[in-house]
């Protein structure tokens, strides 16, 4: 059975998911346990192709990380190499933490050097040494998918194009965090324009259609920062774009100490996405969002993937409450406060807060 028919095996068995029983609940896992041997077969195949080609430049090597998007998006299947269009920075590996942001414009507003400012400033020489902050740019959103109508307050106009806002980007973080790109631990990458599928068969007058594709595109950005972070370090810690940080050494005991190896992820926000930290294998995770980054937004797909993956059908809902609190430990007090204004949706404020901060 190919991969292929692994993932429509698997993407079915979700649609009925409700209705699911001990049975339908191995075979969910068998699908998914298929699939990621299918996938594993195919880039131990062109491992051994590209040790004996020793032509290919290094990111021709690294690419194929990427190369699992094809298993999910159709669209990017006639692509030739899946990669960034830009990187900046030493490309560091064999870290213990991954810190990975994912940025887009948000039209006159920005808040990216707002949120690395107090990051890279509370990391102790030792934490940063051994910690690398990979940011994403999503400058590919359609132009009129943003809102004008808010006074500028930050050095992102409403005019600027895509490009203008990622050359933007480049700018600020060359000025202003030369010494952590010079050092490695800080580095920026930009998602290639044919990643994102066309969306524009959905409707373009509802707020709703515009979310809708918003969070789609969000999802994709975080799976390509994953898949990009993945070979660099022990752990990946998801933050966002907006977000102030206490310092990163409470982290760093926490994970450490930790006795138990039995935990799928920590929370270190209670707030969506935002401070979850996983170890270093993502592949469960980047799998289950590509499948289904069209049905729900990401936190609620971060719900599902513990039903699916922890909690048997046949047990009772107070068992797996009580395993949920086991392998899916909180952290208090949070460690990350949201504090953007702007949405990544288009025409949207958000006030929302971490009462834990």
């Amino acid at each position: 059975i190919t991969c292929r028919n692994h993932f429509l095996e698997f993407k079915e068995s979700i649609l009925h998911l409700k209705h699911k029983s001990e049975r339908n609940h191995q075979e969910l896992m068998k699908a998914l346990n298929g699939m990621k041997h299918d996938i594993r077969q195919k880039n131990l195949s062109v491992n051994l192709v590209e040790k004996k080609v020793n032509t290919l430049d290094k990111k021709e090597t690294v690419s194929n990380s990427f190369e699992v998007l094809k298993f999910f998006l159709p669209h990017v299947r006639k692509v030739g190499r899946i990669y960034p269009d830009v990187i900046i920075g030493k490309e560091k590996t064999g870290t213990c933490f991954v810190l990975g942001i994912s940025t887009v414009w948000r039209g006159n507003r920005g808040y990216l050097k707002h949120t690395l400012t107090p990051l890279v400033s509370r990391m102790a020489l030792s934490e940063e040494k051994d910690s690398v902050i990979v940011s994403v740019a999503d400058a590919h959103m359609n132009d009129k998918e943003l809102s004008s109508s808010q006074p500028a307050v930050s050095n992102y106009p409403s005019s600027m194009s895509n490009e203008d806002y990622l050359k933007s980007v480049v700018h600020m973080i060359t000025k202003k965090f030369k010494r952590q790109l010079n050092s490695g631990s800080l580095e920026i990458i930009s998602v290639p324009a044919f990643f994102y599928p066309d969306m524009s068969h959905a409707k373009q007058s509802t707020e709703d259609s515009q979310k809708l594709k918003s969070w789609r595109r969000q999802i994709l950005d975080f799976c390509f920062l994953m898949l990009y972070a993945q070979p660099k370090a022990m752990y990946y810690l998801q933050l966002q774009d907006d977000i102030i940080a206490k310092k990163m050494y409470k982290i760093t005991d926490f994970v450490l100490n930790i006795t138990s190896n039995d935990w799928l992820y920590i929370e270190f926000s209670i707030l969506k996405f935002i401070g979850k930290l996983f170890k270093w294998d993502l592949t469960d995770f980047i799998y289950f969002f590509l499948m289904v980054y069209e049905d729900k937004p990401i936190n609620l797909l971060l719900e599902d993937i513990f039903q699916v993956k922890m909690c048997n059908p046949e047990e009772s809902h107070e068992k797996c409450a009580e395993r949920n609190k086991q392998i899916r430990i909180k952290y208090k007090p949070s460690l990350f406060q949201h504090v953007g204004i702007q949405s990544s949706f288009p025409v949207t404020e958000q006030y929302y807060k971490d009462i834990h901060y």
